[in-house]
Parts: structure tokens; C-alpha cells; sequence
């Protein structure tokens, strides 16, 4: 199972993921960074997790494999 890796010195709050993958990312509080609300992404979430990675401006999300 792919696993999602986010670099939080990238991440610029633009909010891509989050249309793009609600249930899997948020913004803290301070909406300064993405947030992963589950790290592994099974099948039936890959979908939206790829369309969220390449969706974000700032390149700060990538999938892992394995």
C-alpha cells in the first residue's frame, strides 16, 4: 500500500489537496501546512491522492510505494 509523504517546509496552505482528498488531508489550525489524516492510501482513495499530489503548486505531496 502506497504511503504519502508531505513536506511541511513546501506546503503553502493553497488547499489543493483538500478539494481534491478531504478524507485524507487537512490544514492545522494556524493554516500554515498540510496535514495527513491517514499516511497509508488504500485502493479505493488512490484516485483522489493522486489528483492531490498533482495538484499541489508547492510539490510538497509524493507517494511512496510499499
Amino acid at each position: 500500500m502506497p504511503r504519502i509523504v508531505a513536506d511541511t517546509e513546501r506546503c503553502q496552505s493553497y488547499g489543493a489537496c483538500l478539494t481534491a482528498a478531504p478524507e485524507v488531508f487537512d490544514v492545522d489550525e494556524d493554516a500554515e501546512h498540510v496535514v495527513l489524516l491517514r499516511e497509508s492510501v488504500p485502493d479505493s482513495e488512490r484516485a483522489g491522492v493522486d489528483e492531490a499530489v498533482e495538484a499541489c503548486p508547492m510539490q510538497a505531496l509524493r507517494l511512496v510505494e510499499g
